[in-house]
């Protein structure tokens, strides 16, 4: 299987060789353009989110406040490092589209025409899966993880979770989550680039599982078994997902469509 994708990979750069390059200096003075501009974004979206830092509270706070619980203070300086901490990381949430957009002006000139037209596809659903695999963290596993963990497991003892330690759980579930909703995306360039095609994710559908579910038991905060299928049970769905989407991008594929549109136009 390795060998069989590096050489894809390798067939996927030579294609490209031919398009209009860039010489070293133009791509570094391309990048410190667009670093800028996301640093600039995420500068915007950290003081909008820091200006919403009270209602953020509530939010981050209540699949706590749901089992009876509050974050516990320890330290004179815990409340300062939350609110930083997450106006840091909504911020970003808030300003990834712009940020995604940056990223997509940098890898443009790398790409033929009839492929940057996927451009408003690839952002809304880069948004959108990312959404949804925070929508899902919070609306079922963060309030499932506090009942098993604080309620279940957890009865027999005291409960004094401390602000920074609840913080990092929540955000390992979320952005996680987050993180591995995109898996579509990943697929959609490695198909788009002509690196994978629908065929070769299904023939190799058992590696993905097992990829799966290393990825789960590295980001999933609950070492659990049930926590770790919380985890991995969206990848797998998203990774025929992405098939599917290998399907209809992989430039064969596309080259088939443009010939039968000739085709059809030459019958005309």
């Amino acid at each position: 299987m390795p060998t069989d994708l590096i050489d894809r990979a390798r067939t996927a750069v030579h294609d490209r060789a031919e398009l209009p390059g860039m010489t070293l200096m133009e791509h570094l003075e391309e990048l410190r353009t667009r670093l800028l501009w996301i640093f600039g974004y995420l500068a915007a979206g950290f003081v909008v989110a820091w200006l919403l830092r009270n209602q953020m509270v509530g939010y981050i706070q209540k699949p706590l406040l749901d089992i009876g619980l509050k974050m516990t203070m320890t330290h004179p300086t815990d409340a300062i490092n939350f609110f930083v901490k997450t106006s840091l990381v909504g911020g970003a949430i808030l300003a990834s589209p712009f940020i995604l957009y940056q990223v997509w002006l940098f890898i443009a000139p790398g790409m033929y025409s009839n492929e940057k037209k996927f451009v408003l596809p690839f952002m809304a659903a880069t948004v959108g899966l990312f959404l949804a695999g925070t929508w899902f963290g919070y609306r079922y596993v963060l309030p499932g993880a506090m009942v098993f963990l604080v309620q279940d497991f957890g009865k027999n003892f005291t409960h004094m979770i401390t602000i920074d330690d609840y913080t990092g759980f929540f955000l390992a579930v979320i952005l996680g989550l987050g993180i591995t909703f995109e898996l579509p995306i990943l697929i959609f360039f490695l198909s788009l680039f002509g690196i994978v095609d629908a065929k070769f994710l299904l023939k190799h559908f058992r590696y993905a599982i097992m990829a799966i579910f290393l990825v789960a038991a590295v980001i999933c905060p609950d070492p659990s078994p049930v926590g770790m299928c919380l985890f991995a049970s969206p990848m797998l769905a998203l990774y025929f997902v992405g098939v599917g989407v290998a399907f209809f991008v992989h430039p064969d594929r596309r080259k088939k469509r443009q010939q039968k549109k000739d085709a059809a136009k030459g019958t005309v």
